[in-house]
């Protein structure tokens, strides 16, 4: 969710800070502000709306400051106002925050009766009030006092007016993370937003108090207010990973490099395999997988293949609902949480859960690093690169390429796959990215830009599809609704009869999936339901449903690939079709409305 950025130096730290925010606006924001140690006093400014209001207000403002702190809000608690924006403080000290405080009420009450006064309606302030009201001079002191006040989750990033040239930062469930620089450095949400600068970073660890100064990096550790040591890494990201290399938007440029990633994270997981996942060899009782959104239809399509090809049984759990369900865990089971941030609030609390009850922990992540990484007991990595649309597309054809292999490995290792079987299944993975490409360079684009002009003033349109085709009509309509805010709804075509076909009438359109042979003829006679009561058919199907014309209004062809990976072929297209429907529609494709990329409160 929303983007923090810190900066101490010998730039204008205005400039580093619009810069940095920019780089987290794919985040999702719905307010923004900076402030800025200027002429020995603290100045902030602050903006609703998007970032570029902030930065032609400061246009008009002269602001020479070398050290300051920004921040893209995306609003919880009050609404999306100048006043609720970040940094939030006094003439003493600034603070912006990421998370959620929990006991912000209590704390705001007890300061109201020791007659502090709030100018906002967020937890943020309270935590701002609360850590002025406790200062003695000692940032990092005061700091921990007020750490242990509070309930909840946070990244605070923090600049003292007494410090002229020290940020201060902590992390509790949110991520942070600092950049190192030639007597310069950087604090951020994400480390993207200071590779314009600097490649080094650091990691610091949960309830670390980290000391950020021009040429110096100090971390106190959890357990007492001494100085702990730190490893600085390298990230292999460059600067041309988050820009959009001639799209029009971020989220054609991800659906276009989707055969290079698919074919990067399964050259990585064969190379270098699952040997480091203990429960892998142990062949599990069970195995459940815990997601939210995108992940979690990656999630049911992890439990086809692992059901098939392991004969393991398999449940996937919103990661929301999974800790209030009183969810049954054997120390013999596997859990694997798939998150693309690898900091998603909800999957992570249902991670420890796990980790809790001696349960084998596997984490399928994007972000080396990440919270949920460092967590589970072994982590599965892809091979997406950073992920700049809202709309996850790249991130999910990775996360269905590492279930995939997963599954191929559990089934070999619980003797359910002959080694000639499980040759053959990672032979049809090999020649995925091949086909992708193809389809790619075929007419299927042009095909789905034409159809979304066709369907561009629908209203209401539904998915159908059986058994992976309908995990595949879940991912579909999720995307087409995130960004075009058409509403979607889709069905498993089986159930149209127990209530959905109510709402079929002349003229509604419907997509329908069909790429799976074995379930042809059930799969059209669902289509044939819908469009003798006056649907408007979308199709996608393998080339050889010779139905395809009677069935389709409007048909995109797929090639006949072995019905296993056609998902990972088959979401292309819908992909598509989405991005269109929102262009078409002229919708704020990269940054919808409401949403964020990185959802690190529940």
């Amino acid at each position: 969710m929303c983007g923090i950025v810190g900066y101490t130096g010998n730039q204008q730290a205005v400039n580093v800070l619009i810069s940095g925010l920019s780089k987290l606006e794919y985040r999702g924001y719905d307010s923004a502000g900076i402030s800025v140690l200027e002429a020995e006093k603290l100045v902030t400014y602050k903006e609703s709306g998007k970032l570029s209001k902030l930065e032609k207000k400061l246009s008009s403002v002269k602001l020479t400051s070398d050290i300051g702190i920004g921040h893209t809000r995306w609003a919880t608690h009050g609404s999306p106002t100048a006043a609720n924006a970040h940094p939030h403080g006094d003439d003493v000290l600034s603070l912006v925050h990421n998370g959620i405080i929990e006991n912000y009420l209590s704390i705001k009450q007890a300061l109201l009766n020791e007659g502090i006064q709030f100018i906002s309606d967020t937890d943020t302030e309270c935590a701002a009030r609360l850590l002025a009201h406790n200062y003695d001079g000692n940032p990092v002191k005061t700091l921990r006092k007020t750490l242990e006040q509070l309930k909840g989750e946070y990244a605070f990033v923090v600049i003292f007016k007494d410090f002229p040239e020290k940020i201060f930062a902590c992390r509790q469930g949110s991520p942070i993370c600092i950049g190192v620089g030639e007597n310069e450095n950087f604090i951020a949400s994400d480390l993207t937003a200071f590779l314009e600068w600097t490649k080094s970073y650091i990691l610091p660890d949960e309830n670390d108090i980290v000391e950020v100064g021009k040429s110096d990096i100090k971390i106190f550790g959890a357990d007492n207010l001494n100085e702990k040591s730190y490893e600085i890494k390298q990230s292999d990201l460059s600067v041309e990973t988050v820009q959009k290399a001639g799209y029009p938007h971020f989220m054609l440029k991800e659906i276009f490099e989707q055969p290079n990633v698919v074919a990067s994270t399964t050259k990585f997981l064969l190379e270098n395999g699952f040997g480091n996942i203990e429960a892998l060899s142990l062949c599990p009782k069970k195995v459940h997988i815990v997601a939210c959104g995108t992940a979690f239809y990656a999630g049911m399509l992890g439990k086809t293949w692992i059901e098939k090809f392991a004969r393991i049984p398999t449940t996937v759990h919103i990661a929301s609902e999974f800790r209030y369900q009183n969810p049954i865990l054997d120390k013999n089971d596997l859990f694997i949480a798939i998150s693309q941030s690898g900091e998603t609030a909800d999957t992570r609390e249902a991670l420890k859960l796990a980790k809790s009850k001696g349960v084998k922990t596997v984490a399928i992540v994007n972000v080396v690093g990440s919270s949920i990484a460092r967590e589970a007991d072994s982590v599965v990595y892809t091979y997406a690169g950073p992920e700049i649309s809202v709309a996850s597309t790249k991130a999910y054809s990775v996360q269905l390429t590492a279930l995939y292999l997963l599954a191929v490995q559990l089934g070999s290792g619980c003797e359910k796959l002959s080694e000639s079987a499980a040759l053959g299944l990672i032979e049809n993975m090999k020649g995925l990215s091949e086909k992708a490409a193809e389809l790619l360079k075929s007419d299927i684009p042009t095909s789905c830009k034409e159809f979304a002009e066709n369907f561009k003033h629908a209203e209401n349109i539904f998915f159908i599809g059986r058994g992976q085709d309908y995990a595949l009509s879940l991912e579909g309509s999720l995307k087409l609704k995130e960004i075009s805010y058409i509403h979607c709804e889709a069905c498993a075509a089986g159930e149209l009869k127990h209530g959905p076909i109510s709402l079929i009438q002349e003229g509604t359109p419907v997509v329908a999936i069909c790429t799976d042979p074995a379930l042809y003829e059930k799969t059209a006679n669902n289509i044939t339901e819908v469009k003798s009561r006056g649907a408007k058919i979308l199709l996608f199907c393998r080339d050889d449903l010779k139905e395809a014309d009677k069935l389709g209004d409007f048909v995109v062809r797929l090639p006949n690939l072995p019905s296993d990976i056609m998902p990972l072929l088959g979401i292309i297209p819908l992909q598509l079709f989405a991005y269109y429907m929102a262009c078409a529609r002229d919708c704020d494709v990269d940054q919808p409305r409401n949403l964020a990329k990185s959802v690190t409160v529940e």
